[in-house]
């Protein structure tokens, strides 16, 4: 419920009778309001008259043709978890004190990737507010928290969500969420926070006993978001409402949109276009930049295209090829995706054009795959990362690059991924060489679900040759528990080694103006070189073999990589 609307107004248009229950006052029948111009399929129910109501934020639900009750679909608050009652809360009464943010341009930032859950000990929004100072003194710019919207359990990623609307509980709930947003802000972070709106989680989603929020077929993680079915325009808006929820009432900066190639839209506009329609309205409104990013596995740039040439006009997306590339040359695997990706020349292409399938063979698919990055998209638009929470937490085993690579060859990937032309992203700890791994978890409370998906887990794994043994339960509270990050680590000489090289980068990123492209990009004898202006990269794939470093380097690590200028 939106602001404290006492009416308890729900869309449910099939239902014959609807019901709210207000806390200890009762059961209250729902009436069904007139459909509009607005809303010319109706099916919304609210109170018609309204019981004396305490000031105290209720507790409530709905009824919904004798079954229930059910949380509200857009639920502000679950403090008891997602199958019980809903509780009032009102975002704009809290007293925002970040009236002098003017936001930020997120084109070219460096954002550091995050989950609330895992990044400190206490895991909560309040502790993550004590660690804001490390990211600034890193250089970061923007923080992209993964999603926090109600899962039921006590620790997810963020991808088993069913009310978009409600900051988990056991992160501090919505209230928190506005202070770690202010201070953020007060320390000149801007705030993308990760939402999905492709699926919903396998327990605790009532949204079909209210209405046809679901539609036909399903993806990798459950069935299909109704877009473009009958009665679609309510959960259209449902979705839009969110995303104008987060941009607005708890001024975060930007989305990042999870999966957007698994949207089913086949209508005339498509769902991207129009979020990205109410991101540019937003900003133009309130005069704060709102950022809207992709993350899409077709390497299409319809996505990031301007509207008035026929693109969805979204600002920026992921561009897992540029992962791909680094770590195939890097780590030396090139099994499954990294395929096509483990020659130099991959490395090369991607510095140049972006895209590396930009309508090349896929040999992972099995078919062409991806076009051309239009010659007028900046790389800017491009989002890149040596690791992400996909990259690391759907391995195995959850190993990061520390598992594999020596100190040299971490210091090139982070290089590459700090002072190449495109919007880099860190994934929390690895500024550090964090040890710890980030490993899958859930915690579903029903045994048989939370059974299926630990032997769903295991034996993708073994199908591909992994001992079951080795693979981690992602139900097994330890195996969360090792996915925190260890802040002790600090400590150590390698990983203060490791968080100054960090530091050196972002400071030298400063000084080259985003837009500045790659150019002379070249790979030969184990040594991958480019420009940005008067500055040159030399990286080492093999991590040693530069030699030492000219007396007027900008900055080198060993003899893996160094930076230097004209």
């Amino acid at each position: 419920m939106r602001a404290r609307d006492r009416r308890f107004g729900v869309w449910a248009p099939n239902a014959r009778t609807v019901d709210v229950v207000l806390g200890d006052l009762g059961t209250f029948p729902l009436t069904p309001v007139p459909a509009s111009a607005s809303a010319p399929a109706g099916g919304w129910w609210e109170l018609a008259e309204s019981p004396v109501l305490p000031d105290a934020p209720l507790d409530y639900g709905y009824v919904v043709d004798g079954e229930g009750p059910f949380p509200d679909p857009r639920s502000l608050r679950q403090p008891a978890g997602v199958h019980e009652l809903s509780r009032e809360f009102d975002p704009r009464e809290h007293a925002w004190t970040d009236g002098a943010w003017e936001g930020r341009d997120l084109a070219g930032a460096l954002i550091y990737e995050l989950h609330i859950g895992t990044f400190t000990p206490e895991g909560t929004l309040d502790s993550a507010i004590g660690r804001l100072d490390h990211l600034v003194e890193l250089g970061v710019e923007a923080v992209e928290v993964l999603p926090v919207n109600a899962f039921n359990g006590t620790h997810n990623w963020g991808y088993d969500g069913v009310l978009w609307y409600a900051v988990q509980e056991q992160y501090g709930g919505p209230a928190a969420y506005q202070r770690f947003v202010e201070a953020c802000h007060a320390r000149g972070l801007a705030v993308i926070q990760d939402v999905v709106y492709n699926h919903l989680g396998p327990s605790g989603n009532y949204l079909p006993k209210f209405g046809p929020y679901l539609g036909q077929g399903a993806s990798t993680w459950g069935v299909n978001v109704n877009l473009d079915g009958p009665l679609s325009d309510e959960v259209r808006r449902y979705v839009l409402d969110n995303a104008e929820y987060w941009l607005r009432e708890q001024h975060v900066d930007g989305l990042r949109l999870d999966a957007v190639h698994a949207l089913q839209d086949h209508g005339a506009t498509h769902l991207l276009e129009a979020l990205a329609v109410l991101a540019d309205e937003l900003a133009g409104e309130t005069g704060r930049p709102r950022t809207l990013i992709a993350e899409s596995d077709l390497n299409d740039p319809k996505l990031i295209r301007a509207r008035s040439h026929h693109g969805y006009g979204l600002h920026a997306q992921w561009d897992d090829d540029v992962h791909h590339s680094i770590h195939a040359n890097l780590t030396g695997e090139d099994t499954g995706y990294y395929a096509d990706f483990a020659d130099p020349d991959a490395l090369v292409k991607v510095f140049r054009r972006g895209f590396f399938h930009d309508g090349t063979w896929s040999s992972f698919r099995e078919r062409f795959h991806g076009r051309p990055l239009d010659p007028d998209i900046p790389f800017t638009r491009l989002v890149v990362f040596s690791q992400d929470h996909d990259q690391i937490g759907n391995r195995a085993v959850g190993d990061r690059l520390t598992a594999t690579l020596d100190p040299g060859r971490l210091a090139v990937a982070a290089a590459l991924t700090l002072l190449g032309p495109f919007t880099p992203m860190l994934f929390m700890g690895e500024e550090w060489a964090a040890s710890t791994p980030w490993q899958f978890f859930t915690s579903h409370p029903e045994p048989e679900l939370g059974k299926a998906t630990a032997e769903g887990r295991i034996a993708e794994f073994a199908r591909m040759g992994w001992d079951p043994a080795v693979v981690p339960d992602p139900q097994d509270p330890e195996t969360f528990l090792r996915s925190k990050l260890d802040w002790s680590e600090l400590d150590r000489p390698e990983s203060a080694r490791m968080l100054d090289w960090y530091r050196t980068l972002t400071g030298v990123r400063r000084t080259i103006p985003a837009d500045v492209p790659a150019t002379e990009v070249a790979y030969a004898e184990g040594v991958f070189r480019f420009r940005r202006g008067d500055l040159l990269v030399e990286a080492s794939l093999s991590g040693t073999g530069l030699g030492e470093a000219p007396a007027g380097a900008v900055a080198a690590f060993d003899k893996a990589v160094r930076v230097s200028r004209d």
